[in-house]
């Protein structure tokens, strides 16, 4: 685990911890890579810090903990699955997976890794909510559709809830991805979360 997981992890167990009622509140952990962990943005702008405020607006009582780690594959989610389980939460929102699309990563290895992660969840009785992510076309409409399949597959295989693309709400629409053209910006957080919520509140309770 890098540096900075431990920093991250820490401050969430010592917060989950302490006698105050954000603490006690059940937890929804946000585990995924650049996307889930704000890259490029300011504190507050990451998708999980709006979720947090859209849950907040809706009379939710949930604390959202961001355990994004920028960079992170499908083989970083199995390594680091022990930090979100040490937190307890209630239910897990997965993101990962663009990472390998990106390196080229064999189909079959992100699908191996990323049942690990939903079996484990399922095993320790943990909601979960996978979040899907396509590649650009340039590479190709086999390994995209290959790539595509596997969230498809886990979804009906674990029997998740399921958002196939997070990213379907902003595609389109004006300064929403950052200029790297892969990340969102603060308004495209504000949407993922806009587009996540749906899929997110059946696991829920008020």
């Amino acid at each position: 685990m890098d540096v900075r997981r431990r920093i991250i992890v820490s401050f969430w167990l010592l917060l989950l911890a302490l006698p105050l009622r954000a603490a006690d509140l059940p937890a929804i952990v946000c585990f995924g890579d650049s996307i889930t962990a704000g890259y490029g943005l300011r504190s507050g702008q990451s998708f999980p810090d709006a979720l947090q405020r859209d849950l907040d607006k809706r009379g939710y009582h949930y604390k959202v903990a961001n355990l994004g780690t920028s960079g992170a594959t499908s083989k970083d989610a199995v390594s680091d699955l022990h930090s979100v389980l040490q937190l307890h939460p209630v239910v897990v929102i997965v993101e990962f997976g663009g990472n390998d699309g990106l390196r080229g990563v064999p189909p079959d290895q992100t699908r191996r890794n990323l049942d690990t992660v939903l079996t484990a969840l399922n095993n320790a009785h943990i909601k979960v909510l996978l979040a899907g992510i396509t590649l650009p076309p340039n590479y190709g409409s086999d390994y995209i559709h290959s790539f595509d399949q596997i969230f498809r597959d886990l979804a009906a295989k674990h029997h998740t809830a399921f958002v196939p693309m997070i990213y379907k709400d902003l595609i389109k629409v004006p300064n929403t991805i950052q200029p790297d053209g892969i990340h969102p910006t603060a308004t495209g957080s504000e949407i993922i979360a806009s587009t996540l919520m749906p899929a997110l509140t059946p696991l829920l309770k008020k």
